[in-house]
């Protein structure tokens, strides 16, 4: 299969070294302290598991945060003739994600907007009593995705921006990971995470996502009790309204930001309603903030982005449960620290009810004076980014993706899937400043 053709790959890597341009000077590192040692202030609870009443994504069986991984309940589909297992993440309809157990995302009902390919029309199996006592039905997609490519993720010479870099999966055609069900109206978000009967390769991932860490295959349920299979998905850290959240990263709409997220590519996700909207008519989308070169160092408490992900987050490395000096680096802070938009817990229901999985990339760039200056800082709450784009262009622009120069702060065109599933401190619930007068916040 022909992963990515010659002009994306060189397009890309332009895009990439005008960034390194236009940054000018590397990124500044931090002094440590005694709180950066067990991983800076700001990143909550980092080991033992996670109190459900601090989990959005209820399903969850557990959140393991000394191993770094989501362990969700897995289901059994079919592509293609081809046995698949999908996870269950957020649902358009309160009552189905309650019921679920999964995060409520009403803006996935717009998620077909002028993108048909972004939504599959999936089948249910229909069994009868006798196949399907106590248990799932399975459930017919219309695609899936290629797990088999190998990741490629060579830093550069100052780390980020990477040298060479190739997705470790692909979706082949008819594949998205948001589903809606013939008959229903209601979207899901239903990622595929592996292919096959097994055995499951939960270290170069050849048939699972890049993320999968491990898989449980149940036995056929005994009589009246139901036997569950999971998987242990590696978690990504962020913050969202000044908390530490943690969330997946599934899919994403272009092959770097696959590569970085460790998801699948999905074209189709950039297509979806629409770069910029927010929170107007139509969209299906949130915003996320992500910075290309903030601080970097493993015990800078300031540490935050693309070169401190690939710098000190073992960016090039395969994931897997035996790789600890990985599943550590990323536990003490080592993951991009995006800065995530409306959050299910917030109080105003705008705000909760405004979240989508869905993330639409606001990529910030700091200055050459902003890193001189030691000015790029880890950010942790949106209207902060906002105020701080719009009052201090001298310290934080935009980017603009056709040549990687400062550009006016705002939407990228990168979309990113990926589902929260937690608090690690306390419940984001509102954010930490009022918006500026032009600061691109919704007028409301």
């Amino acid at each position: 299969m022909k992963l990515l053709s010659r002009r994306t790959l060189l397009g890309a890597a332009a895009v990439l070294i005008a960034v390194a341009a236009a940054v000018g000077v590397r990124a500044a590192g931090g002094s440590e302290s005694a709180a950066a040692a067990v991983g800076g202030p700001g990143l909550g609870q980092l080991s033992g598991l996670l109190p459900r009443n601090q989990l959005t994504e209820e399903s969850a069986i557990q959140v393991n945060l000394s191993k770094e991984t989501a362990r969700l309940p897995l289901y059994k589909g079919l592509a293609d003739g081809q046995t698949v297992w999908y996870v269950l993440l957020d649902a358009s309809d309160p009552g189905v994600a309650h019921d679920l157990g999964v995060n409520y995302a009403p803006k996935l009902g717009n998620i077909g907007i002028s993108c048909p390919q972004c939504v599959q029309t999936v089948t249910l199996d229909a069994p009868t009593p006798d196949q399907n006592r106590f248990g799932q039905a399975v459930v017919n997609f219309q695609g899936a995705p290629d797990f088999s490519p190998t990741r490629i993720a060579t830093p550069g010479p100052g780390g980020f921006p990477l040298a060479k870099f190739q997705p470790g999966a692909v979706a082949r055609p008819g594949y998205s990971p948001f589903i809606r069900i013939a008959g229903s109206p209601t979207v899901y978000s239903a990622p595929i995470v592996a292919t096959g009967e097994g055995p499951f390769d939960v270290v170069h991932h050849t048939n699972t996502g890049d993320r999968v860490l491990g898989i449980h295959i149940a036995r056929k349920s005994a009589p009246g009790r139901y036997a569950e299979s999971w998987v242990d998905l590696l978690f990504v850290k962020g913050f969202d309204a000044g908390q530490p959240i943690v969330y997946i990263s599934t899919d994403a709409g272009q092959p770097l930001s696959a590569v970085l997220e460790r998801s699948t590519y999905v074209p189709a996700l950039d297509r979806a309603a629409y770069n910029g909207g927010d929170d107007f008519l139509g969209s299906a989308r949130e915003r996320l903030f992500g910075f290309i070169n903030g601080q970097t160092g493993s015990k800078n408490p300031q540490s935050q982005g693309f070169v401190h992900l690939v710098k000190d987050g073992h960016a090039s490395e395969d994931a897997s449960a035996g790789n600890t000096a990985l599943i550590n680096a990323l536990r003490h802070g080592g993951d991009l620290l995006n800065v995530f938009g409306d959050f299910p817990t917030e109080k105003d229901p705008r705000h909760a009810q405004a979240y989508s999985p869905l993330w639409d990339a606001q990529l910030g760039l700091w200055t050459s004076k902003a890193v001189r200056e030691g000015l790029n800082r880890r950010q942790i709450d949106e209207v902060r980014v906002f105020n701080l784009a719009a009052t201090r262009p001298d310290l934080l622009t935009g980017v603009d993706p056709a040549t990687g120069k400062p550009a006016p702060y705002g939407s990228v065109g990168v979309d990113i899937n990926c589902a929260v599933i937690g608090f690690t401190a306390k419940p984001p619930t509102a954010n930490l400043a009022q918006p500026v007068p032009g600061s691109q916040f919704p007028p409301r």
